[in-house]
This record gives C-alpha cells, sequence and structure tokens, in this order.
C-alpha cells in the first residue's frame, strides 16, 4: 500500500499558520489525511503572503501546505462559528497554533471542542510551556532556538551565538507533534479515547539538543560549548570541514574520524598518501590527535586542497571513512536523482506555476508518498461542507451570499 493511503480516512481540522503547525498536517496529509485548513476569508493563512506577490501565494506558503483542502470561514460571525464546530464535531484531529489565549478567545478552547466531541484529539502548538514564565509570549522558530538552548551550541568556538539555517523549531516541534498524533489516533481507534496534545517550541528544541546535555554532565556541569563545524565538545581531529579546491563560500568536505575506529586515521593517511605517519606517536591515538589539532587539520587541509570537494569525498568514501561535500541549495535542486527518486517532486500550480519541492522523505513499499500542490484560499469550501456535514449546494451559496464563507 502506497504511503498516501496509510491515514485514509482521517479527518484533521487544522487551524494552524506560518510553518510549526502546518508542516505537522502536511506530514499527515502525505500520508492520506483528509486535512481541512479553515483559513480567514480575506489574506487566509500570514504564510500566503511571506516573502511572495501580492497577486500570488508565496513559495513558503506552498512548501508547507500541500496536499490540503482549504476552507475560508469569517470566524467573527456566529455562524462561521458554528460551522467550524460542525466540522469539529466531524474531526477525529483538531489543531492550532493561535497566539496565546486566541483559540479560546474565539470560543473553540479544548473544553468547548471536547463537550461537542468528547472523542477529539485536540492539538495545540504554542511558543513556550504552559507553566513557564513565558507562556504568554510569542515565538517564532528562531525565538525557540535561542530559548531552547541550540543557538548556544552552535557557531564558532571564539564566536558568538548563532541560528542554524534548518527551521528545528518551527518543522522540528512539527514533527514531534505529528507523531504524537499518530500515537493518540492508535489508542484512539482502540478505545475512543481522545487527547488534549500540547508542545511548546522551546521544550521541543531540548528535546533534539540531548547530546549538549550529555556532554554537560560529563564535563562537571559547565554549559556546553560552541564547537562550530564539529561535534559537541569538538570532538577528535580530523573532524570537520576542510577547504577544496575552487575556493567558493561552499568548496569543503566534512571528514570524520571516529574514535571508536581508529582505523579511519590509518586508512586516511593512506588515501592522502602520508603513510609516512602511520605510527608517529603525534598522532597515533585521538587524544594524541587532539593535542595536536592544529598539525592534523593543516595536514588534512593540504590534501583537500588540491580536490574538488565531490572528488575528495569520493576519494575518503571510498575508503570506508565518513565524508560528505557540503552541497548548497542549487547543487542539491540541480541533481537529477532527488527527483528520479520522488524526494523532490514536480508540480504545477493554478496562480505560481511551475515549482519541485521536497517531501516526505520515507519510502512506502519503495517509493515516497505522491506530493500535490498547496490549495488556493478558500478553493474546497464547497466540497468539505459537502464532504463533511451534508450541505447542499443551496445552503452553500447562502453562506457565501453572507460571506460567511470566503
Amino acid at each position: 500500500m502506497s504511503g498516501e493511503n496509510c491515514l485514509a480516512g482521517l479527518k484533521i481540522l487544522d487551524l494552524t499558520q506560518f510553518e510549526a503547525g502546518p508542516s505537522c498536517t502536511e506530514a499527515l496529509a502525505w500520508m492520506g489525511a483528509d486535512v481541512v485548513k479553515v483559513e480567514n476569508p480575506g489574506s487566509g493563512d500570514p504564510g500566503r503572503s511571506v516573502g511572495g506577490k501580492s497577486d500570488k501565494d508565496s513559495n513558503y506558503f506552498l512548501q508547507y501546505n500541500s496536499n490540503k483542502r482549504s476552507i475560508a470561514v469569517n470566524l467573527k460571525d456566529p455562524r462561521g462559528l458554528e460551522i467550524v464546530k460542525d466540522l469539529a464535531r466531524h474531526a477525529d484531529v483538531m489543531i492550532e497554533n493561535f497566539a496565546p489565549g486566541a483559540i479560546e478567545r474565539l470560543g473553540l478552547g479544548y473544553d468547548v471542542v471536547k463537550a461537542i466531541n468528547p472523542a477529539i484529539i485536540y492539538c495545540q502548538v504554542k511558543g513556550f510551556g504552559s507553566g513557564s514564565p513565558h507562556e504568554k509570549n510569542l515565538a517564532f522558530d528562531m525565538i525557540a532556538q535561542a530559548c531552547g538552548g541550540l543557538m548556544s551550541i552552535t557557531g564558532e568556538e571564539d564566536g558568538p551565538p548563532c541560528k542554524p539555517g534548518a527551521t528545528i523549531g518551527d518543522t522540528g516541534t512539527g514533527m514531534l507533534m505529528a507523531i504524537s498524533i499518530l500515537g493518540a489516533y492508535v489508542r484512539r481507534l482502540r478505545t475512543g479515547q481522545g487527547e488534549h496534545l500540547q508542545v511548546a517550541m522551546q521544550d521541543a528544541i531540548l528535546h533534539y539538543i540531548r547530546n549538549a546535555f550529555a556532554y554537560m554532565e560529563r564535563s562537571g556541569g559547565k554549559p556546553a560549548p560552541r564547537a562550530g563545524s564539529k561535534t559537541v565538545g569538538g570532538g577528535f581531529p580530523p573532524i570537520g570541514v576542510y577547504p577544496c579546491k575552487g575556493g567558493g563560500p561552499n568548496d569543503y568536505v566534512y571528514i570524520y574520524t571516529s574514535a571508536a575506529n581508529p582505523e579511519h586515521w590509518t586508512r586516511l593517511l593512506k588515501v592522502m598518501g602520508r603513510e609516512d605517519l602511520i605510527g608517529d606517536t603525534r598522532f597515533g591515538t585521538p587524544a594524541a590527535r587532539a593535542e595536536h589539532r592544529q598539525e592534523v587539520d593543516e595536514i588534512v587541509s593540504a590534501w583537500t586542497r588540491q580536490h574538488d570537494k565531490n572528488t575528495a569525498m569520493n576519494l575518503v568514501g571510498s575508503a570506508t571513512i565518513p565524508a560528505g561535500a557540503v552541497l548548497d541549495t542549487r547543487e542539491l535542486a540541480d541533481d537529477p536523482t532527488f527527483q528520479q527518486r520522488g524526494i523532490r517532486q514536480p508540480m504545477a500550480h493554478p496562480t505560481y506555476g511551475e515549482y519541485v519541492m521536497s517531501g516526505w522523505p520515507v519510502r512506502f513499499g519503495g517509493a515516497p508518498p505522491s506530493v500535490g500542490p498547496a490549495p488556493l484560499l478558500g478553493q474546497h469550501g464547497t466540497e468539505v461542507l459537502s464532504d463533511w456535514l451534508d450541505y447542499d449546494n443551496g445552503r452553500i451559496s447562502g453562506l457565501r451570499d453572507a460571506k460567511v464563507l470566503g
């Protein structure tokens, strides 16, 4: 069975915006869930206009709302609020990531929805957790990365904290919620029990930096330091990025010799044609190489500069030593094998046009789930109300005329 059929029949009422919530529901949509995205009739999800043009949805929005249906409902109209409550009555899952307290002020808080649908899996994504001194604060990805400790361990050893390029605070949080929804849904299928799931972006970051806490404990309680491109604590050289021929901003290769496998260093010396250093006591053990880190890095850099990054990766990797060329987004997008394998999938959008996006990378029966374009604002209002609530065309037309529906 293909991945897009795994969650067929699962109904998700999606009141999320930007990335943390949408990335969660998108993953479930890729696996077959019917995700109905409820949006403001005027502008919709604010993500639709992030970095985009006024006459079309942004590529940012397209990346996080694939395979969903959109219904535009005026929640300030009592009739609109009742529509969403009716949808919640038929939903298996409802999820929101509004500002703290906003969903309750709308009249769609957990207690209200649970009274309507006791078996609902009600999900909330916030910046800071309930009980935190900052629980009423707004947060975006970079705020979570700062307050969750990730920035403190990112950057050069002698430099300031740095934000990692990946949106771990947003999509990373979304993935934790998606996994939790699946767990709650399995139990719901068995027992009929609903659940109230809550995750804070700050708390999610702590999950992703467990290695840093482990390092802190082994080092006598001192905060984990920044280590540049090395692992937390610095690791044992050679480890990190080494410059390659070309001299461009990403002309580097990452080479890692594991302390657990002393053969890595010996193999690397052979690859570099430096057999003369085999047995040299300055470099004979990981600890010794750590004491002579600068010399080790100079030896490796002298060799990598003679090769382009892909050649260096292939030569080192072929010797069964972990190595990876530093590939930029252009190089990855231009690599046809990602599309051939379905990891990146091309699609046509009615207003944006042609684009390619990265989908769900897990293969189901040999292939990733199919990826479809993100919806236009309110595109599926008629079919959602017909499918979920059995509204007829006359009733739907009346709601459109009254501007309850966009």
